[in-house]
């Protein structure tokens, strides 16, 4: 019998934990399967998916930039890849037909309510960004109900228009980055600026003695984002990392329908970083 085959696609590939987390996960639940990383050219995404399912290949994850391809080339989407505009999760269906999926958002939320016993309902929530990475989180940040989400960035029309979008789910605002008042229970950088080791222009009155915040990058050291947050008061900042643990561990329930432990995965994650 043929061991099953997973892999995950993007570009660049080559730091992605993806591999390891998978396969923490199948010793750990007694799967028979493996787990590679494939190096996508940049205009090859569907020969290489086809390639894969052709050869067996029963699930994929996808990363950047591909995320948005996935989306148009899956033959059916659950409601939250739906609303995400995106598609990270793909499973290959008996019959060949590929079903697409967005596991981010639930992710960042099992993270942020699970791992750090952190609430969102009822909340003042922050987000910072307006591009794929907070479009994918809306809607399950809006399922657990928080009082008031407002959408900030460099671009107000953007902010605005995802806004709009997602008003049908709860109350979602945009404001300019000039125009916050704070302060805020929650704020999630949904921007890439830690990568760049770059801040978004924040008016301090944002953070209040009791706010939390969430960078979505993570990196061996507290996050830049972080960093600032804590040195204006936050009272609590976490990173991405668990969110990236999450995430691939609903990605792993839909192609075994078994669900693993992630704490002493994330513990592994952060100790090779």
């Amino acid at each position: 019998m043929s061991i099953d085959r997973y892999a995950v696609m993007g570009n660049p590939i080559k730091h992605s934990r993806s591999p390891q987390i998978h396969r923490a996960f199948a010793l750990q639940t007694d799967q028979d399967m493996t787990y590679t990383a494939i190096l996508v050219p940049e205009h090859g995404f569907r020969e290489a998916v086809d390639n894969f399912r052709a050869d067996g290949g029963r699930g994929l994850n996808v990363t950047v930039p591909f995320k948005l391809e996935a989306f148009d080339l899956v033959n059916k989407r659950s409601e939250r890849a739906q609303r995400a505009g995106a598609v990270n999760t793909i499973v290959v269906r008996s019959d060949g037909s590929l079903f697409g999926d967005n596991t981010d958002g639930v992710g960042l939320v099992r993270d942020i309510t699970h791992n750090h016993d952190g609430r969102l309902t009822g909340k003042r929530i922050l987000i910072l960004g307006a591009g794929g990475a907070v479009r994918g989180v809306l809607a399950p940040i809006l399922n657990e109900k928080p009082a008031l989400v407002v959408i900030a960035n460099r671009t107000y029309e953007r902010a605005r228009e995802l806004a709009e979008a997602f008003r049908d789910l709860g109350r979602v605002e945009a404001v300019a980055l000039s125009r916050l008042e704070g302060p805020f229970h929650w704020i999630i950088n949904g921007t890439s600026a830690s990568l760049a080791g770059e801040l978004p222009e924040l008016p301090a009155g944002v953070i209040g003695p009791h706010t939390w915040v969430y960078d979505m990058m993570y990196g061996k050291d507290t996050t830049v984002f972080n960093q600032w947050a804590l040195a204006h008061g936050a009272e609590k900042a976490f990173d991405g990392l668990g969110m990236l643990v999450e995430q691939a561990a609903e990605s792993f329930r839909l192609w075994r329908g078994v669900m693993p432990t992630t704490a002493p995965v994330l513990l592994e994650l952060r100790a090779a970083l």
